[in-house]
C-alpha cells in the first residue's frame, strides 16, 4: 500500500503542473483562466493566445500523461522491494488516473485545472495506442459533424468503452474499468459545456464542419 500511495500521489503532483497556466506564467504571467472561457486547458489556449501557445500546452499535458503511468508507475524503489507485488497494469492504470485527476485539480494551481482530455490521451498512448486512435478519430469526426469541441471530447472518451467490448473485452477487466471511469470523468469536466448544449448557447466552431450544408443566397 506504501508503493501504491507514493506512487499516486507523484503522478497527481505530476498532473497538477498545468501546461496552460505554466506557459501563461512565462508568457508575460497570463493566468487563461481569467480570460475566455476560463478553463486552464488547450481549447481556451487557442481560442485565447493562439497556436503554438496552445501546442506548447497540449505537449505539456499530453506529456505528463505519458510520464505517470510509464515512468512513475515502474519506479522500483528500495522500500517498495520488501512489499507485496502489486500488479504493473493496475499500478498503470492508478498512475494514469492520478494524473488526470491532478490536470483537473491541480495542488499547484488553487485546484483549478483544465478538464483532462489531453492528459488521459497521453495515457492512452501508453496504456493502449490503439486506443488513441479511436478517441482521436471519433473526436474528429465528431467535431466535424456538428463543431463542438466539449461535444465531441465526451463521446470519444465512451467510443473508447465501446470499442473495447467490441474487441472483446470483459467488463471487469481493469482496461474497461478506468476507461469507462475516465469517460465518466470526462462527462463531470465537460459538465459546463453540457449545460451550455442543452440550453442552446455553447459556442459552435462552423470553420471545422466540413460535412455542414453552404448555405445559399
Amino acid at each position: 500500500m506504501f508503493e501504491l500511495a507514493i506512487k499516486f500521489l507523484l503522478s497527481y503532483l505530476l498532473g497538477s503542473v498545468s501546461g496552460a497556466l505554466t506557459v501563461g506564467k512565462l508568457k508575460n504571467n497570463t493566468d487563461i483562466r481569467k480570460i475566455g472561457s476560463g478553463n486552464a486547458g488547450a481549447t481556451n489556449a487557442l481560442r485565447t493566445q493562439g497556436f503554438f501557445f496552445a501546442l506548447a500546452v497540449v505537449i505539456i499535458d499530453i506529456g505528463k500523461g505519458i510520464i505517470a503511468p510509464l515512468y512513475v508507475s515502474t519506479w522500483d524503489a528500495v522500500y517498495f522491494s520488501q512489499e507485496p507485488q502489486i500488479d504493473q497494469q493496475m499500478l498503470t492504470l492508478i498512475c494514469a488516473a492520478a494524473a488526470v485527476i491532478g490536470h483537473v485539480w491541480p495542488m499547484w494551481h488553487q485546484f483549478r485545472g483544465g478538464k483532462g482530455a489531453a492528459t488521459l490521451l497521453g495515457a492512452y498512448l501508453v496504456i493502449s495506442y490503439p486506443l488513441v486512435i479511436v478517441m482521436l478519430i471519433s473526436f474528429f469526426v465528431l467535431l466535424s459533424l456538428f463543431g463542438f469541441v466539449g461535444l465531441a471530447t465526451v463521446i470519444s472518451g465512451f467510443c473508447v468503452c465501446i470499442y473495447l467490448l467490441a474487441s472483446g473485452i470483459q467488463l471487469s477487466s481493469p482496461l474497461f474499468l478506468f476507461s469507462f471511469s475516465m469517460a465518466i470523468y470526462l462527462t463531470y469536466t465537460h459538465r459546463s459545456n453540457i449545460s451550455r448544449l442543452i440550453k442552446g448557447s455553447e459556442p459552435r466552431n462552423e470553420k471545422v464542419m466540413i460535412f455542414r450544408k453552404k448555405k445559399t443566397k
